[in-house]
């Protein structure tokens, strides 16, 4: 028997998160991209992918259709919106959700589509851009096994890990907006060390190297924190690797999961809060490790 030709993929969002995915999808799959900015576009197609002018046209004769838009205003908007791509695609094809919406929104975009006939993987994702390019994922998906099996082509190439949490659109949302209270917690909770520690008058790139490899260390700190440090020597923005407003986005999905649930998240709501006092000062768009600032201004260097 002969092996299945790879699936015919569009990758809807061309963004931080998007492109390098699509990229990295371009090298083993036939893929076509949608971006509203057409220099998204561009990079895709010099990469080996297909400029599609609308998600409708990304999505005529795929196979699958993986989303990586910002919010679910986007996700509706790009699979049912004018030139949508739930128009353009056949009975039997799957949608690979990979932004974090919530369970409900999942549930509810699933259902749409299922009255379509089209197959719906949940699966938000988790590592960054370096890591979405590298296909080292973290990517936690609820789905029945007929879309699951659709979609393992795709999965298989993002993901370092690969964790199937339940047999439903929304299983994968849970376990996201778990991941994402640990995430902002960790981040805010870095910027308060650092912040600290400046005020205190210590070296700041001792203080991050020396914690990173200790119990108080993690993941975020020590990813965060040397862009924290860099923040105040920095005579422009950072690159942005995350901007500062998904957790604003994020974390408010997750203490509104709590709140249903009737379970007191008092550190992820006070997270919320600091992210949210981020955006109000000006730093929405700029990588979430800026939230520093709103602790320990730049100006106030001693």
């Amino acid at each position: 028997m002969h092996p299945a030709p790879p699936p015919r993929t569009a990758v809807i969002g061309l963004g931080a998160m998007g492109l390098p995915m699509a990229r990295r999808l371009a090298t083993r799959l036939p893929v076509s991209g949608y971006d509203i900015a057409a220099d998204r576009r561009a990079l895709l197609a010099a990469d080996g992918g297909t400029d599609a002018a609308s998600p409708a046209e990304a999505a005529r004769d795929a196979e699958v259709v993986l989303l990586a838009v910002r919010d679910r205003t986007q996700l509706e908007e790009a699979l049912f919106g004018a030139d949508g791509a739930a128009a353009a695609l056949h009975p039997g094809a799957v949608t690979v959700l990979t932004s974090t919406v919530g369970p409900d929104a999942a549930r509810a975009i699933a259902d749409r589509l299922a009255g379509q006939g089209i197959l719906t993987v949940d699966a938000p994702v988790s590592g960054g851009p370096v890591r979405a390019g590298d296909g080292d994922l973290l990517i936690v998906v609820g789905a029945g096994d007929e879309a699951l099996t659709a979609a393992q082509p795709v999965l298989d190439l993002l993901a370092s890990t690969l964790t199937v949490v339940g047999p439903h659109p929304g299983d994968g949302q849970a376990l996201k907006a778990i991941n994402q209270l640990l995430a902002g917690v960790h981040i805010a909770a870095a910027a308060e060390a650092i912040a600290l520690a400046r005020a205190l008058g210590l070296n700041l790139h001792t203080v991050v190297e020396s914690l990173r490899h200790g119990a108080a260390g993690s993941f975020m700190f020590a990813d965060r924190g040397p862009r924290m440090v860099e923040t105040y020597s920095a005579e422009q923005p950072l690159d942005v690797k995350s901007r500062l407003d998904i957790f604003v986005k994020d974390l408010g999905i997750t203490t509104g999961i709590a709140k249903s649930a009737h379970v007191p998240v008092p550190l992820a709501a006070a997270a919320e809060q600091l992210y949210l006092l981020g955006e109000r000062s000006g730093l929405a768009a700029h990588d979430d490790s800026s939230i520093v600032t709103v602790l320990s201004p730049k100006e106030a260097d001693r």
